[in-house]
């Protein structure tokens, strides 16, 4: 794998957990409920798909 791939395979991993760092926050503070739950559930899903990703740039 180049390292230019490498690059963007880290962007990838890190705009997925900013954003899952930010859903997260923002699930906690103004919802409650089911909407809780969900923005919850698709942070944690974020959090997952961004380690592949993560893995990959290191190797």
């Amino acid at each position: 794998m180049s390292p230019l791939d490498k690059m963007w395979a880290s962007f990838v991993a890190i705009g997925l957990m900013a954003f899952a760092s930010l859903l997260i926050t923002y699930a906690r503070a103004k919802t409650t409920g089911a909407v809780r739950l969900v923005l919850s559930i698709v942070a944690f899903v974020m959090l997952v798909a961004m380690l592949p990703f993560a893995l990959l740039s290191m190797l």
